[in-house]
């Protein structure tokens, strides 16, 4: 497979090289090489890692919190004598722990 580079990162994988604006070139890369996940790092092609997740125990769980429909899932509980509502949050809560 070749991979056609732009700035440092794979903007296409082809099997067959074509002509390309001299700003691009082509570099030979594995099977699983795919355009936007992949990267040259000192002449290497290679996947670019995940970004760190830096959000603090409460930003997750907020983000998490905001998910749920709370007041549906508080009045159902109510209604119908289950711990739905109580399930989610204390799923959140042991996924995101407090640091």
């Amino acid at each position: 497979m070749k991979a056609l580079i732009k700035d440092n990162r794979v903007v296409d994988v082809v099997k067959v090289e074509f002509e390309v604006h001299p700003s691009q070139t082509w570099m030979d890369c594995p099977d699983e090489c795919t355009a936007g996940a992949w990267e040259v790092v000192d002449g290497i092609l290679q996947v670019i890692p995940e970004p760190e997740d830096i959000r603090t125990y409460a930003e997750k769980r907020s983000q998490e919190y905001s998910k749920l429909n709370q007041f549906e899932m508080q009045f159902d509980d109510q209604r119908d004598g289950t711990t739905t509502w109580v399930d989610a949050i204390n799923n959140i809560k042991s996924q995101f722990p407090k640091e």
